[in-house]
């Protein structure tokens, strides 16, 4: 993700703390990438920033020089506190000095009251169920519906909805059963969860619609796209479910079960590429969802309808590549929920994409890369 930017004077760029997702507040610099006094390019990683969720890394907005490290690793600050300052080799550190003794966080502009409404996540009810949806953005064309999938929520999207509703309007939902949405999921199966996203829509006025689903919200991105060709404008599916019968069935039964922290971390531990990426707040944050009333049957029974004796009763591969809509897959080289195979199955007829070093999280663990990827499909 780009880094937080306050451009001071018209040679000396100071690096901030970004702000990713509503309720970002402060990061920990895990460590540098790049050291001090050496160059850059625009959209190379400069350091790794912990959020509550998941370890991020931070992309340079421009290219530049790294001439001054402000924040060590290890440090906790503010969202807007200063990381780093860029400047030309030509400007003399006794400016450089100036700079970063007079520089203070910038106070938050107080946004309108239809504005910051705009910006907390609401309710709307589809198909008789009440779901928790997050609207951000506006502009000309059509919008993007951001899909979750299995166990997780609207705030998976943190690191790609505010990059796209920079442009358009994006929408995150909460699927039946998950997040702030109701509990009850019926049968729970692909047919009934479709319904509920395309009643979703007719609730949020959205005639036609570019789809951004993740594993089980990329097999209900297809099958809407299937039933209502003429309602999508385009189709992206990362680490997508329903291509394949393969499944990580431990990953399944390990998440439907947990209860323990040290449960709860082993089995998110097999969603990224390194375990270490996520964080304790993100762990507590699952089992604080697991103990809702009415998730642990909720889960049960999707994962009884979708994944059935460790396979999944889903296959839409042959049928994706004949949508009129254009298609586009992303995938974690490392997944080890669904395999990266199911993608590459599928390149001789789709674009692929295969993120290096990224698992079955590559809209969170390469935020920038995969935003790149959604936006120039969007815009074309």
């Amino acid at each position: 993700m780009t880094a937080g930017v306050l451009q001071m004077d018209s040679e000396i760029t100071a690096i901030t703390m970004p702000k990713w997702g509503l309720t970002m507040t402060e990061g920990k610099v895990v460590g540098w990438l790049k050291q001090q006094g050496q160059s850059f390019a625009e959209g190379e990683e400069l350091l790794e920033i912990e959020t509550t969720k998941i370890t991020n890394v931070v992309e340079a907005p421009t290219g530049g020089i790294l001439r001054r490290i402000i924040a060590p690793g290890g440090a906790t600050l503010p969202v807007g506190a200063l990381l780093a300052v860029t400047a030309p080799e030509e400007v003399a550190e006794s400016d450089i000095d100036a700079f970063v003794a007079g520089f203070a966080i910038p106070e938050p502009v107080a946004e309108p009251g239809a504005e910051a409404e705009a910006a907390k996540p609401r309710e709307l009810e589809a198909g008789g169920l009440r779901l928790r949806y997050l609207e951000l953005g506006e502009g000309p064309g059509s919008p993007v519906l951001l899909l979750h999938g299995f166990g997780a929520d609207l705030n998976t999207w943190m690191f790609t909805q505010p990059a796209l509703a920079e442009t358009r309007r994006a929408i995150a939902l909460d699927l039946p059963g998950h997040g702030g949405s109701t509990k009850a999921v019926a049968t729970g199966d692909a047919e009934s969860l479709t319904k509920v996203v395309e009643s979703a829509l007719e609730a949020l006025g959205v005639e036609r619609v570019h789809l951004v689903g993740h594993s089980m919200g990329g097999a209900l991105t297809a099958s809407l796209a299937l039933r209502k060709p003429e309602r999508v404008a385009s189709l992206s599916l990362i680490a997508s479910a329903g291509l394949g019968p393969e499944i990580n069935a431990a990953f399944i039964d390990g998440f439907v079960r947990a209860s323990r922290r040290r449960e709860a971390m082993e089995v998110l531990g097999l969603l990224v590429h390194d375990p270490a990426l996520v964080s304790r707040t993100m762990v507590e944050d699952v089992l604080r969802y697991k103990r809702l009333d009415g998730v642990s049957a909720a889960l049960t029974k999707i994962a009884e309808a979708w994944f059935p004796a460790g396979r999944q009763s889903l296959d839409l591969a042959g049928q994706i590549a004949t949508l009129s809509s254009p298609v586009q897959i992303i995938w974690g080289s490392e997944d080890r929920i669904i395999p990266v195979a199911h993608a590459e199955a599928l390149a001789a007829r789709l674009p692929v994409h295969i993120i290096e070093q990224a698992g079955h999280l590559p809209h969170m663990e390469k935020a920038g890369e995969v935003n790149r990827l959604i936006d120039r499909f969007v815009e074309a």
